[in-house]
């Protein structure tokens, strides 16, 4: 329903009845281990800079794509049904932009996202490589003629039996 209508049969605005709705219902399914995973990710984010600039821009254009989408459906509702079609073919058109803005800003962040998890692995696998190249035992370096250690092998399966 618009809001006119709502206003005009004083029926309560759809938005104060969804609220009223969900205020009460409280789902959660997110264990602590996804809990920290997000936080840690939410931390991260922040040490970009200038995402948080583009995401305001984001939010706006999906905003302003929205309140013309609804103003454009009530024009469109109001008018004589040869005109509303053109109408509410352009109110689509705002719909779409404000749905692409949204995709937009969201790709971005898990573009983001999967740069730190890359970077993160990368650390991770420089740092295995670094701990195994220090835990390497180091030889002493003596040369040993072959003959003198095929003797000292036979001593020792000999000592063994």
């Amino acid at each position: 329903m618009t809001k006119k209508l709502e206003e005009l049969f004083e029926l309560p605005i759809d938005d104060e009845v969804n609220n009223q709705v969900f205020e009460n219902t409280q789902v959660s399914f997110v264990t602590q281990e996804t809990y920290d995973t997000l936080q840690k990710i939410e931390i991260a984010l922040p040490q970009v800079r200038g995402l948080e600039a583009s995401d305001n821009e984001m939010d706006e254009l999906a905003s302003l794509a929205t309140s013309s989408y609804k103003d454009l459906m009530d024009l469109g509702m109001q008018v004589d049904s040869r005109f509303s079609a053109e109408i509410f073919n352009s109110a689509s058109g705002m719909l779409g932009h404000a749905i692409t803005a949204k995709t937009a800003k969201i790709n971005k962040k898990l573009k983001m996202l999967d740069l730190q998890l890359k970077k993160a692995q990368l650390d991770q696998k420089i740092a295995s490589k670094t701990e195994e190249i220090e835990n390497t035992p180091l030889g002493e370096g003596s040369l040993v003629d072959r003959n003198e250690l095929l003797k000292t092998i036979l001593a020792n399966k000999k000592t063994d039996n």
